[in-house]
Formats: structure tokens, C-alpha cells, sequence
């Protein structure tokens, strides 16, 4: 049984940039309410960067909350598109993908959306389905669509046209490739970023075109990283993935300025805008914004490593960053057997991915980032023979204890 569609809307709505357009949206809602028939939601997939982090996950747990609605989520890989490229952005065009790489990509997005969405009730579907069965008749009506000015009206596109970077003729049919998608599904509504705002709004005027009722499009922000000024980004070193084992992105959490408690929140968690609101009092009322974050942590937390490992996630920070004290359950790293010191063990370091490089360690051993069984090395120290049982501590959040 659906909700009534004013209480649907309050939560499409929640954390929401732009909908295009509100009227439109509200006569699905109750067509589809009358009817019980679910509306169809979109959201395309370019699988060129199969790492999900937070950021990427905000229009993610739009779809979820959709889905929880009672409305038909649809997925769709662009394994077609992806051979193109989709140049949003970009200074110039992005490299075509082999087929090789899209089906690996899409093979690990499906397993890290499936981590929000609900798996038996999402319908994935890869465009090569219609798109490769398109004859050269059909590109030219699909081409004949719009105009090389509404084209140019991208930004990226009249960037590059205005800096002579040269701009490929198949480059212009990414955003007619994905709005045809949303007519082959007969997509009611469209999730994007605001980077997708030409292509989403190219899905209603070829719907338009087709003769079919057009989509709303539904714009998500983008979500700043750790560093509360750049939006999130890997590349960055400012993002949670939300393949990371708990007890690192409760850390992480816990590390958002204050300023975004609220924007976490609206785009990183489902929780009701009334909950939300309940929050906003309470930061008002002067109650310590660390508090209200440790709640936001422990939600986004068990979203995507349950309940099980969100609690130990907690008794690990509140051990090793509130209490100051090694944790118990914590990575071991198995020593060969003899004398082997700290600089002999650095390549096992590295291996492990606890620090990147040797360079990188002794960097940190050398701002007195580096403990052993509690206490500061020195550069002086690193010959020092290892005991079982031993605990080494690299900046202030990674443990390894070591074992002969």
C-alpha cells in the first residue's frame, strides 16, 4: 500500500537540490496513489569507476528511500554508453572503455549498490539491450532530436569549443544514448547529480519527442569530504567508501566538520526529515555537536556494516581515540621466526597497505607518528627486536599487533 502522496513528496524531497518539476511530481504521486501502481525510478550508471564512496552514494539512498515508497527501481549499466564516454567536466574527451573493463566494472557496482539497494526488488537492465539494435535510420531520427546549439549549451562542450579542444561527433550522442534510455523504460522519474542536469533534462524532451509523459528530474548535491571543502572524491583522500571496514568509517565520521552533521544526515542516511529536524533542535539548543555526530556515525554506519559490526566499530574508537587505549580486536601480522626488527618489518607494512610506502613511514616515525606498545620510536629505535604479543601503532588509527 503506498503512502499518501503528500507524505511521499516530504521524503523525495529531503536533501533534494532541484526537482524539475514539483507539479508534475505531485500528479504522478497521486495517479499513482488512486491507482496503486508504482511509478518507475531511473538512475543510469556510466561503470567506469567501480569504487563507491558516500558521495556517490547520496542519489543511491534516494532511489532506497523510493524503493521503500513502494516504487519500480530500475538500474541501468551503461555497458553502450560506456564505450563513448560520458565527457561531463571534462577539459577533454574521456577514453572509450573495452568491453572487458565495463563488464568488470559492472559486475563490482552491481555488488556495492546492492549494499543500499534492495537486490530482490531492483530491476538492472544495460542499455546495449536496445541501444546496439538501433538502426543507422533510427540514429539519424534520434540525432534529428535537437540541435548542435542545444548541444553546445553544455558547459564542458562550450568550454572545449571556445579553447579549440577538439570535440568528437559520437561525443554529442551520450546525452541522446541516455535519454533514449528513459524512453525505452518509459521512466516516470530520473536520479542524478547535478553534473547530470543537460542529460536528465534531455530524457523529457526526447520523452517529449516519442510522445510519451515526461520524467522528473531529480537533482541530488554533491557531498563535501572529510575536509568539509571539496566535494568527495578518492583521488582527494577526503571520502569514506562504503567498502571500508566499520571501525574506519565511524573514525571517519566522526572526523566531518561540524557544519555538514545535517547534510550527512539529509543525503547519507534515510532517516525521516521529522527525525532530522529533532537533530536540528538540538544543535540549537547548544547540546555538543561530537554527541549528535556520534549518533550520525553509528546510522551510517550500520547502513552499510550492520549492527553487529557498528558495535564493535564503537568499542574500537571509544577505546583507541576516546579512552587512548589499545584495542583488543585489532589486525595481527604474523613474523618470521627469529630476531626481526621494525625496519625489517616495513615491506610487511606496506604489503598490508597500513602505510604506503617506506618512505612514508619513516616520515611518520619521525613526527613521533609511530608507537610501540604505547610509546613514541625515534628513527634511533627502529633496529629494536620485536616480541610477540608486541602492538604497533601507526598514526593515530591504525593497530597491528604482531605475532611470532
Amino acid at each position: 500500500m503506498l503512502l499518501k502522496p503528500e507524505d511521499q513528496l516530504i521524503i523525495i524531497m529531503k536533501g533534494a537540490q532541484e526537482i524539475v518539476n514539483k507539479e508534475e511530481l505531485l500528479a504522478k504521486l497521486e495517479k499513482s496513489y488512486e491507482s496503486q501502481m508504482p511509478l518507475t525510478v531511473k538512475l543510469g550508471l556510466d561503470p567506469s569507476a567501480p569504487d563507491i564512496h558516500l558521495g556517490h552514494a547520496v542519489v543511491l539512498r534516494k532511489m532506497k528511500q523510493m524503493q521503500d515508497l513502494g516504487h519500480k527501481i530500475v538500474i541501468i549499466i551503461g555497458d553502450f554508453t560506456g564505450r563513448i564516454g560520458d565527457p561531463t567536466g571534462k577539459a577533454k574527451g574521456r577514453k572509450a572503455l573495452s568491453d572487458e573493463q565495463v563488464k568488470r566494472n559492472a559486475e563490482t557496482y552491481c555488488e556495492q549498490i546492492f549494499k543500499v539497494l534492495d537486490a530482490d526488488k531492483t530491476t538492472v537492465r544495460f542499455n546495449s539491450e536496445w541501444l546496439i539494435k538501433l538502426t543507422f535510420e533510427e540514429v539519424i531520427k534520434l540525432a534529428a532530436t535537437t540541435s548542435v546549439a542545444r548541444i553546445l549549451e553544455r558547459d564542458d562542450f562550450q568550454k572545449r569549443y571556445n579553447n579549440q579542444v577538439p570535440i568528437g561527433i559520437h561525443e554529442f550522442f551520450y546525452p541522446l544514448m541516455q535519454a533514449y534510455d528513459s524512453v525505452e523504460i518509459q521512466a516516470d522519474i530520473e536520479l542524478g547529480g547535478t553534473d547530470q542536469t543537460f542529460n536528465i533534462l534531455m530524457g523529457r524532451t526526447l520523452q517529449k519527442q516519442w510522445g510519451l509523459e515526461k520524467q522528473i528530474a531529480i537533482f541530488m548535491p554533491l557531498l563535501e569530504g572529510l575536509d568539509g571543502v571539496e566535494k568527495m572524491s578518492k583521488s582527494l583522500g577526503n571520502y569514506i567508501g562504503v567498502d571500508e571496514p566499520a571501525e574506519v568509517m565511524f573514525k571517519k565520521l566522526m572526523e566531518i566538520p561540524d557544519q555538514l552533521i545535517i547534510k550527512y544526515f539529509e543525503l547519507a542516511t534515510d532517516e525521516h526529515p521529522d527525525d532530522i529536524n529533532k537533530f536540528v533542535q538540538l544543535l540549537e539548543q547548544g547540546v555538543n555537536p561530537r554527541d549528535v555526530k556520534f549518533k550520525l556515525a553509528e546510522i551510517v554506519t550500520s547502513l552499510y556494516c550492520g549492527e553487529k559490526e557498528t558495535k564493535r566499530a564503537i568499542i574500537f574508537y571509544e577505546t583507541a581515540f576516546r579512552k587512548k587505549e589499545i584495542p583488543d580486536d585489532i589486525p595481527e601480522l604474523l613474523l618470521e621466526i627469529g630476531e626481526e626488527t621494525i625496519l625489517a618489518i616495513i615491506p610487511q607494512l606496506v604489503e598490508k597497505g597500513l602505510v604506503k610506502s617506506k618512505s612514508e613511514f619513516l616520515r611518520l616515525v619521525n613526527q613521533s607518528g609511530v608507537q610501540l606498545n604505547k610509546e613514541k620510536i625515534s628513527i634511533d629505535e627502529l633496529d629494536r627486536v620485536l616480541m610477540n604479543d608486541d602492538v604497533l601503532q601507526i598514526g593515530k588509527k591504525r593497530f597491528i599487533r604482531l605475532i611470532k
